[in-house]
């Protein structure tokens, strides 16, 4: 494989490397988590502006037409300031399910105002007793004269405070966690049963409960065919993994470098602890986990278009182990070698700490990969 990026791939991460520096010190971004919105929509205009919202979208349909390896560069850089912009909830989850299932016309007019900044979106597809499994689904969609009735719960929906559309899986047929029967539909965020109780995460950005109660939809809502909505939400959510591994990568960089200038002037017994050979051996194993991690961070952004769904899954699972398994390593050291500010919410570190927790139990954990990468072996 070709790991060596191309010019403009370069300035791609140069720009972005420029907006993060720019805009998302720690002070600053403890300052935009704080606000009702939990992000900036200066900044996302600035997206928009920029490109980036379009980055992975069709040139047919107002994107630049770019593939995972540029979303992988951009969301690296996005890790290493743990930058509060829905842009994972919007472009590559509600974006990428219209992308990958949607019809013309969706497309035509969702995508253009998505890369434009005008339109926030998100996905629901998890809910209370479905925990990582895509296919338990009990959000029930009902024939109702020409479209269908929605009703229904969301759990856990990224970015749906600020959706103005929420693509959701629902059951047209079939039991509860058949492979068969799940369809995706698109409902404007403030329509007549649509509710939506946002909160912040344990990361600091924002996720919400999305209740369906009688939902009016027509026959254009639906993404993809009827009762096949399954094969686009699983390939949605493999996206998300290779785009979340690489923010993950981008923090443990950078938690690896904070931790790394922490030891070398923190001063004990009259020298910089950074001196202590022990110390040097702890981070020379943190450097080989976040290493470990952007290898498979890699290969998932050059796997994940894989036309072999099988195998794509596979090397998503194989992925999400290693990042799930370097960032809690990553995390736990810098934190003990940062010691008691370490786990100070004043500090930088344990927020880092906290968004690769997040990003490990999120769209399935180290155990849930390992046996799906299993099953699939």
């Amino acid at each position: 494989m070709d790991f060596e990026l191309t010019d403009e791939q370069r300035q791609l991460q140069d720009s972005v490397a420029r907006f993060v520096q720019d805009n998302y010190s720690f002070e600053q971004r403890r300052a935009i988590v704080a606000t009702e919105a939990g992000y900036s929509e200066d900044y996302w205009q600035q997206m928009a502006d920029l490109g980036w919202l379009g980055l992975s979208l069709p040139e047919d349909h107002g994107g630049i037409g770019l593939g995972p390896v540029e979303t992988m560069i951009l969301m690296e850089e996005f890790g290493k300031g743990l930058v509060a912009e829905p842009y994972l909830a919007t472009v590559v989850l509600g974006a990428g399910a219209i992308v990958h299932g949607g019809s013309t016309d969706q497309k035509n007019a969702i995508l253009p105002a998505v890369a434009e900044g005008k339109m926030k979106l998100a996905l629901g597809f998890a809910e209370r007793q479905s925990r990582y499994n895509l296919s338990d689904v009990a959000t029930k969609a009902e024939k109702s004269g020409a479209g269908y009735k929605l009703n229904g719960m969301k759990g856990v929906v990224f970015g749906a405070p600020s959706a103005d559309k929420i693509v959701v899986s629902a059951r047209t047929s079939g039991g509860p966690r058949d492979a068969d029967g799940i369809t995706l539909f698109v409902v404007d965020a403030n329509q007549a049963g649509v509710s939506v109780r946002g909160y912040p995460t344990a990361d600091g950005l924002r996720a919400g409960e999305v209740t369906l109660e009688n939902v009016e939809v027509g026959a254009d809502a639906v993404v993809g065919a009827v009762g096949g909505g399954l094969p686009v939400l699983e390939k949605v959510i493999d996206h998300a993994i290779a785009a979340i591994a690489a923010e993950a990568t981008g923090a443990m960089s950078h938690l690896n470098d904070m931790t790394l200038e922490y030891i070398k002037t923190r001063e004990q017994f009259g020298q910089p602890i950074g001196k202590f050979q022990v110390l040097q051996h702890r981070m020379v194993d943190m450097f080989i986990a976040h290493e470990e991690a952007k290898s498979m961070a890699m290969m998932a952004a050059m796997r994940v278009e894989e036309a072999d769904a099988a195998e794509r899954k596979k090397a998503m699972s194989a992925a999400k182990v290693q990042i799930g398994k370097s960032g809690r390593y990553v995390g736990q050291q810098a934190i003990q070698l940062h010691g008691g500010i370490g786990m100070t919410d004043e500090y930088a570190a344990g927020h880092y700490f906290k968004r690769l927790t997040m990003v490990d139990r999120s769209f399935g954990d180290v155990d849930f990969h390992l046996k799906r990468f299993s099953d699939l072996s």
